[in-house]
């Protein structure tokens, strides 16, 4: 199946019941579920469009249409604008603990991507300053970069060091996940202390993200210490929800 080509498997629909009591765009939809979780339509497929989908069915568009939506809504499907309807390449569920989406990623045994966008020194802001316990305005480095899972987009990651790593390359982003780079200098981190919310995407979020403006992402706010107590990293990433997940246990005391 070559980048542009379109998927749809005429044989899981060939016995519909057309005059049965159960919806049609319901008997479409679990059927499309059930292809989806035993792979024979495949991760990363792109379906027919509704119009296509419908004339091959023989079904009315709108029935296609709220069969689809179901799957979308079950994170089974993405609809990416300028590709299509999309099965999606599986969600990456985060344990909450100290470890890098880099990390998560290839443990989830996808294949990470990463674009760095911006790599500089800046002044620190108020809320930088704060993270830091240093002045408002003293020079930190800033990184942001675009992590996508098996060439998917799924963060965009904000990411403040100390001046020490200053000399951390663009190259050594784009190959190795931070916390990587910062243990092969000798990084020890201990402890992070780390907020998860929720919010609209903005700025050029959506377009890094491939999803709809003003669309619901996931953020993860984190600041990370080393064995001396001293912050060693600041971050603020957003993540689409539709590809992202956090997973946490609870113990009762």
């Amino acid at each position: 199946m070559t980048a542009d080509a379109t998927y749809w498997p005429d044989e899981l629909f060939d016995d519909l019941d057309r005059t049965g009591p159960v919806p049609l765009y319901f008997q479409v939809s679990s059927r499309l579920e059930d292809a989806i979780h035993s792979g024979a339509i495949p991760a990363g497929a792109r379906l027919e469009n509704e119009i296509a989908i419908a004339g091959r069915l023989g079904l009315s568009r709108p029935t296609i249409r709220r069969a689809i939506q179901n799957v979308v809504d079950k994170g089974l499907l993405v609809r990416r604008r300028g590709v299509g309807t999309q099965v999606v390449q599986g969600t990456v569920t985060r344990q909450v603990e100290l470890t890098s989406l880099y990390e998560d990623l290839k443990n989830a045994h996808h294949e990470p991507g990463t674009r760095v966008l911006t790599h500089d020194v800046r002044p620190a802001t108020e809320a930088v300053a704060d993270a830091f316990s240093i002045p408002v305005g003293t020079d930190i480095v800033f990184i942001r970069r675009q992590r996508s899972t098996d060439t998917v987009p799924v963060a965009v990651l904000e990411n403040y060091l100390p001046l020490e790593f200053a000399s951390i390359t663009t190259e050594q982003l784009e190959q190795r996940g931070l916390y990587q780079i910062l243990r092969a200098r000798g990084v020890t981190i201990r402890i992070a202390k780390q907020k998860i919310g929720a919010r609209r995407a903005h700025n050029d979020e959506a377009e890094l993200l491939d999803v709809e403006h003003n669309s619901p992402v996931l953020t993860m706010e984190r600041v990370a210490f080393d064995n001396s107590g001293a912050a060693i990293e600041y971050g603020q990433h957003c993540y689409r929800p539709d590809m992202y997940s956090f997973e946490t246990t609870l113990v009762a005391k």
